[in-house]
């Protein structure tokens, strides 16, 4: 009877090693704030999951043509500005047994240029977000859990706008469902839903995206610049969670694969894009030492 009465205890505590996933496609990590370096231990709120019931090419931040870049340029983000990230880095803790890490990338808003476009956003501001994945051995789901927000121009010191965090949640599901009129941030509640279709690269998205309460906190406590984000004392963070189910309705042959649909500048133009970006980039940053 001892080896019998000795397998229950290590089933259970294999069970409790692991974060079983939600039916939507990803574990709940109990805390949905990322970790603000130098901010005397402030946060900004996780606002959006790719879920991991999407197309596997969608959560895969590893392929140059196809992956989670693809899908982020189908609805106006790239990758930052020449590859270079400015400013410190936010780490997460995802539940999955990995602790606080940080970001795996953050994207901007590119401004009709997958090229250079987010040197741009690196210098007037506006959207942008960072994601993690969560793949670590307590919950290997694969869902991207993304901080989105919009921020300031580099003069101001990259601070938040007014209701920065829902909005810039909000202006980035807007955009990834193709939506025709702003979401109407201050009316949304849980279930609020919308779908839309993108386009990058001779790839076609479908996307679907509900609101979800309950796992986030409505809040201003602990939240980096609450102070000039809350709206008339409302929470800087309303709490919703917007959970993305992405799927590729269609893919370009191989050989149009480099055909995007989105303008990608060359030679001599792209050479005085990305040199005029660049210094305005290194004047940004030398404005906020």
């Amino acid at each position: 009877m001892r080896p019998a009465i000795l397998s229950l205890p290590l089933a259970s505590l294999s069970y409790a090693l692991t974060i079983q996933p939600r039916s939507d496609g990803f574990a709940d990590p109990a805390s949905w704030l990322t970790n603000v370096p130098d901010t005397n231990g402030l946060h900004e709120p996780i606002n959006i999951v790719i879920s991991a019931d999407s197309d596997d090419d969608v959560l895969n931040t590893n392929l140059t043509t196809g992956g989670s870049g693809t899908y982020f340029q189908s609805f106006g983000y790239s990758y930052e500005c020449l590859g270079q990230h400015e400013g410190n880095h936010q780490s997460a803790d995802l539940g999955d047994g990995q602790g606080a890490v940080n970001e795996t990338a953050v994207i901007r808003w590119d401004y009709g240029d997958v090229t250079v476009g987010t040197c741009k956003e690196t210098v007037n501001g506006g959207a942008h977000f960072r994601y993690w994945v969560q793949d670590g051995s307590k919950a290997k789901t694969g869902a991207l859990f993304i901080a989105s927000s919009y921020e300031q121009p580099a003069s101001e010191g990259h601070g938040i706008v007014e209701d920065g965090y829902n909005l810039g949640r909000d202006w980035l599901i807007g955009n990834a469902t193709a939506q025709s009129s702003l979401i109407p941030t201050a009316e949304l509640t849980n279930g609020a839903s919308y779908s839309g279709q993108t386009t990058a690269s001779n790839y076609t998205y479908s996307t679907t995206v509900q609101y979800i309460s309950g796992l986030a906190s409505n809040t201003s406590d602990g939240i980096n610049h609450a102070d000039t984000v809350s709206v008339n004392g409302a929470p800087a963070n309303d709490g919703l969670v917007a959970v993305m189910t992405v799927k590729i309705l269609s893919k370009p042959n191989v050989d149009a694969s480099s055909a995007g649909s989105r303008h990608l500048r060359s030679g001599s133009e792209l050479l005085l894009y990305t040199t005029f970006y660049t210094l305005l980039a290194t004047a940004a940053v030398a404005l906020m030492i």
